[in-house]
């Protein structure tokens, strides 16, 4: 084989890879199911909550879809009166200061938390690789969260008898951020997805200070129904 022969090809290789991985998908189906684990993290609070997430959508053009996002998850922390807002702090400091105790005594209540969120919305794809679609989309939807204290010694109980009588603290509020991640296409029908979204809340408002919330999520999915591509 001549060098120049040689030459072309080693040349023409990686740009035939290249027009492969670039190639724009040929089958971009109506519907979009993906189910999988999440995991949604509360740094301010140190709460991390593992659990289920689910997504359906329709994509009316190759470039966007609409769609309905679900997640629900679990988990457990310690809440402490830094956590707290600054005027609640202060109150109960002068409580505890009024029962005696020093000024360097801090509550400590352990908590079990469980969290659903729901959003509706659309997201923006990028479908020019063929086996990857890029995706991004805004986070507007309610976060549903139950907290149940297990107060461990008579202070902490008194204080969750004042914050919360019932036992438990029950709380929806809206939330706003943004989201994004990749589909990786096995195959026409089935990928696996790997996402992540940021987003601001302010669950137990008279309690806490607004947080910042973030999901991980992973898992596989399916796309179903009529190509859209045209042909």
């Amino acid at each position: 084989m001549k060098f120049s022969t040689k030459l072309a090809m080693s040349f023409s290789c990686p740009l035939l890879l290249a027009s492969i991985a670039l190639a724009q998908q040929d089958y971009i189906g109506r519907y979009d199911v993906y189910a999988g684990y999440m995991y949604l993290s509360s740094p301010i609070i140190n709460l991390g909550e593992s659990g289920f997430h689910t997504q359906i959508g329709t994509n009316p053009a190759k470039w966007y879809s609409l769609g309905f996002d679900f997640s629900e998850g679990s988990g457990a922390t310690t809440l402490t009166t830094s956590m707290l807002k600054a005027s609640l702090r202060q109150e109960i400091a002068a409580q505890l200061s009024a029962v005696g105790l020093p000024a360097s005594y801090e509550p400590v209540v352990p908590m079990h938390s469980q969290s659903e969120t729901y959003a509706i919305g659309p997201q923006l794809n990028y479908r020019r690789l063929r086996k990857a679609t890029l995706f991004f989309h805004p986070d507007l939807g309610a976060i549903h969260e139950t907290a149940i204290p297990h107060p461990t010694d008579i202070i902490s109980k008194l204080l969750v008898q004042q914050l919360a009588p019932s036992g438990t603290k029950v709380d929806w509020t809206p939330f706003y951020g943004f989201g994004g991640g990749v589909d990786l296409n096995v195959t026409h029908h089935f990928g696996v997805r790997l996402q992540a979204d940021f987003v601001r809340d302010h669950l137990f408002s008279d309690l806490l200070n607004a947080r910042n919330t973030v999901r991980f999520s992973l898992g596989p999915t399916f796309h179903l129904g009529k190509n859209i591509v045209a042909h």
